[in-house]
């Protein structure tokens, strides 16, 4: 079984995503620059905003690395917040206005990654 430190940083890692999401979310319907375009080729973003901070939430409420479930929440909240700030990001033209969110969620998204996989290990072996 993980520490409670160890729960700790991921759920604190999950929050992080789950804020800076909130904030896109927030700059999306606001209209306020830089803010994530309405729609991409495969959907509408704000829905699937909505999907990645409920994925997200999910993962928190079970916990994040004590079951099964937890887990693959964890790490499929993880894949999701990529889309907003994965490394294609530093392709983006305005990277430079939006560094430091995309920064954050790439330490969060490592961290919960390393965290899980770290979880699914010690699982294993015992």
């Amino acid at each position: 079984m993980m520490t409670p430190a160890h729960i700790r940083h991921a759920n604190a890692a999950l929050a992080a995503l789950i804020i800076l999401q909130l904030t896109m979310l927030g700059a999306l319907f606001a209209q306020s620059a830089p803010h994530p375009p309405a729609t991409i080729p495969l959907f509408g973003i704000a829905p699937f905003l909505a999907a990645a901070l409920s994925t997200a939430a999910a993962a928190i409420i079970i916990g994040p690395l004590d079951t099964a479930a937890g887990r693959v929440l964890s790490v499929l909240a993880a894949l999701m917040a990529l889309l907003s700030y994965g490394p294609q990001k530093y392709l983006d033209a305005q990277f430079a206005l939006i560094w430091p969110a995309v920064i954050a969620g790439q330490i969060a998204t490592v961290a919960v990654i390393i965290l899980v996989a770290s979880a699914a290990m010690k699982r294993s072996t015992s």
